[in-house]
This record gives C-alpha cells, structure tokens and sequence, in this order.
C-alpha cells in the first residue's frame, strides 16, 4: 500500500482485521514508506481485507494496492506485524 499509511496504526489495524478473517500472515512497513503484506486463507475472506487495505484506518490516505500472487506458506499460523 502506498499513500499515507505509515504512522497512522496501519500495521497494527491490519493485524486485527486479518486476524477477524482468520487469515494467516504478516505486514511491515518498508523504507521507501510504503506497507507490504502477505495474506492467505479463503479467497473471499482474503478479497475483504485487500478491500479493506483500500482504505485502511481513519488516519490513513491510501494511494494505491499493489497486488501479487504468491505460493501458500505451509504452517504458517496467525497474522503478525513485523519490522
């Protein structure tokens, strides 16, 4: 995600939105001041968050969503914020 996003709690609103999916994980920021994740469950479930990263939180500005299919990760459990 590209816009506003870092500063405003978009990592952490993410993890409570994915984790009320049931989705398994993770969300950073990265230096050039953008938001990356990775998401996997049930395709819808995944939709809905994508659609909710449109917005993000209240404070956030959301400019653009990139999105990238990836392998599924074998075990991974929870959605987690990283750094």
């Amino acid at each position: 995600m590209t816009g506003r996003v870092q500063g405003v709690g978009y990592r952490a609103s993410t993890v409570d939105e994915a984790s009320a999916y049931g989705l398994t994980g993770w969300v950073r920021n990265l230096p050039d001041g953008a938001v990356e994740l990775e998401a996997q469950g049930d395709e819808a479930r995944v939709t809905a968050l994508l659609a909710w990263c449109a917005q993000g939180p209240p404070a956030a500005r959301v400019a653009g969503v990139a999105i990238d299919e990836c392998d599924v990760i074998d075990g991974e459990r929870g959605f987690i914020q990283r750094r």
